[in-house]
């Protein structure tokens, strides 16, 4: 468990490293008066700073190096 654990946390870094962020598009009403909507397309954006993926990464080999020290 703790191996595979350790794995999953080394790529989940690497991930992290490289794919720094994403954007989606969200519609949202701009005006809604009785039966007349207006909606638009809005552009949002999840950023995450590089450092986060380089210490899930750190983290992960740690885990995996104390789980071989154990056996």
């Amino acid at each position: 468990m703790g191996k595979s654990f350790g794995i999953g946390l080394i790529v989940l870094g690497v991930v992290l490293l490289i794919w720094t962020g994403f954007t989606y598009t969200k519609k949202e009403k701009v005006i809604d008066a009785g039966p007349i909507q207006i909606s638009a397309d809005r552009e949002k954006s999840v950023n995450w700073p590089p450092y986060v993926g380089g210490i899930v990464l750190i983290a992960g080999v740690i885990v995996f190096i104390g789980y071989n020290k154990k056996k």
